[in-house]
């Protein structure tokens, strides 16, 4: 049996366990569906496929995820940060295109909390003098 390679990518709240499988023909399943029929936005989708297309392994790998949380555009970023990082075990030589395109980095924006005082994270309740 062939060797698989495992790898996390997070983005905001969404998280991506990714699973690379050698000696595939480049398909790529979110969740038991189709990438292409998940990401139903040609940028998502765009998206998820950048790390295999810049590293030119799109056809020798079929890729298997399960992402949960967040939105979609957090799920896809998740997606692509797992590949990468997945991608990296592979072959240790492509962290530097990898890294240089900005893939390895985990994008650590999140929403912030509700503060006691205020409305929202910053909004303060309206002011008047009088």
């Amino acid at each position: 049996m062939a060797v698989h390679y495992y790898a996390t990518g997070r983005r905001k709240t969404s998280v991506a366990r990714v699973r690379l499988i050698p000696g595939g023909k480049g398909n790529i399943t979110v969740n038991g569906k189709n990438a292409d029929e998940y990401f139903n936005i040609e940028t998502l989708r765009i998206q998820v496929r950048q790390p295999l297309e810049l590293t030119n392994m799109a056809d020798k790998f079929d890729v298997v995820v399960k992402v949960s949380g967040g939105g979609f555009t957090g799920q896809a970023g998740a997606v692509r940060h797992g590949i990468a990082r997945a991608l990296q075990l592979v072959d240790p030589e492509l962290r530097e295109p990898l890294k240089k395109a900005g893939m390895l980095t985990r994008d650590p924006r999140m929403k912030e909390r509700k503060k006691y005082g205020l409305k929202a994270a910053r909004r303060a309740p309206q002011f008047s003098k009088r």
